[in-house]
């Protein structure tokens, strides 16, 4: 368990009053007390449920954070505090937006729950404590693939069986929506071309892209769940889909077997034991092959989709990287987008060293940036939002 003071990142003139955002996983619970975009406490508890734990279940963790609010003189009971949002992982095509939390709202996400059998259910649990805690305060959903249901048709279908599919609801739905809507905004507005056509590469243990036009995601990585597309800490990306086949057939693996493979032993972690880029990077100066090789995969993958993006946008004003390796890995940014000068994409090696906002030459077309995520700000305005129109409405 932790808490911390601090101060937030800037003044944000449309949040007005505090608000508690809480992202409930199955066994921790962090949350960030925001007035504006001013921090006022944030911390973690962890270990819910688990032996040996004193924080039995969600509901104890909750209390948990009540009382370090409380010790701070920003209880839950605060007056002051004006609404609640709550990270929610899956919001499937019934969800586009963030919504006002009422019974028929939690029914239709537990409807969710075997789309993200492992998040909603936690999800589900924050709710439900603090909708008892404080059952006048409003409380909004923030969907992660919100963000990613503006994508058309044509990039969310899968070309299998249309009956199946739809049966079954198997699609495009992408995730980390809320750090790609924060950062692909930030990076336009950077680089100054508010509504811009942006390609936002999100770099941390999970990854994703996404290509965003006028703050409208029009393509990104992930897929039906997390697993498709770059190359993560430990799961594979994409991958032909007869190698699940052929794991079984010939390799005699279950299906909990290649689900434990391809989402846990895969990605950097399958190709060279280390999932950290910073363990793998030392490990590739010191000349090792397995790393070299890995990162190569890493970074390979990563230039295709920013092609492809291209290609999809038509033209793009700014590339941003974020998230823990896109934000402090500069030669990841370097070899990713090396070859990539006649599309107008470059990094001047001394800035992105230093690791500045702007990382490309004063000349090039295709501006890089490297902008710090911030998904709990991003929660928070977009709850702020919601009970805004709720009241003008």
């Amino acid at each position: 368990m932790s808490g911390r003071d601090g101060r937030g990142e800037g003044d944000e003139g449309e949040m007005v009053g505090r608000v508690l955002v809480l992202n409930t996983g199955s066994s921790s619970v962090k949350y960030r007390l925001l007035a504006g975009a001013e921090r006022l406490a944030s911390g973690t508890v962890e270990r819910i449920g688990e032996p040996g734990s004193p924080v039995a279940d969600h509901e104890a963790a909750l209390k948990i954070v009540a009382t370090e609010l409380a010790d701070r003189g920003l209880g839950l009971d605060s007056p002051e505090l004006t609404a609640i949002g709550h990270r929610v992982v899956h919001g499937g095509t019934t969800f586009t937006e963030p919504t006002l939390i009422t019974e028929e709202v939690v029914r239709k996400i537990e409807e969710l729950v075997p789309l993200a059998p492992l998040h909603n259910p936690a999800n589900l649990a924050g709710i439900e404590v603090t909708r008892r805690l404080r059952p006048d305060l409003p409380q909004v959903a923030v969907f992660d693939t919100a963000f990613h249901s503006t994508i058309s048709p044509a990039a969310a279908t899968y070309a299998i069986d249309r009956e199946v599919a739809e049966r079954l609801r198997i699609r495009r739905y992408g995730f980390h929506g809320t750090s790609h809507a924060y950062v692909s905004r930030e990076a336009a507005a950077a680089v100054g071309r508010p509504g811009g056509n942006v390609i936002v590469l999100h770099l941390g243990n999970g990854a994703s892209a996404s290509a965003v036009s006028g703050g409208r995601c029009l393509e990104t990585s992930m897929g039906m769940t997390p697993l498709e597309g770059l190359v993560m800490g430990t799961r594979s990306g994409d991958l032909d889909p007869a190698v699940v086949l052929y794991l079984g057939r010939v390799a005699g693996m279950s299906l909990d077997e290649i689900d434990e493979l391809l989402n846990r032993r895969s990605g950097m972690r399958g190709l060279c034991g280390d999932n950290d880029m910073r363990a793998v990077q030392e490990r590739l100066a010191a000349g090792d092959r397995d790393a070299r090789l890995a990162f190569s995969v890493y970074c390979h993958r990563l230039r295709k989709y920013v092609g492809a993006y291209y290609a999809v946008l038509g033209t793009v004003d700014v590339i941003a990287f974020t998230g823990g390796v896109g934000e402090n890995s500069p030669l990841v940014r370097q070899t990713a987008l090396d070859g990539l000068e006649a599309m107008g994409i470059a990094v001047d090696p001394a800035r992105n060293a230093r690791g500045e906002r702007i990382v490309s030459p004063d000349d090039a077309a295709v501006k890089v940036a490297v902008i710090p995520t911030d998904e709990e700000l991003e929660i928070a305005r977009q709850t702020l939002g919601i009970i805004s129109r709720t009241n003008r409405g």
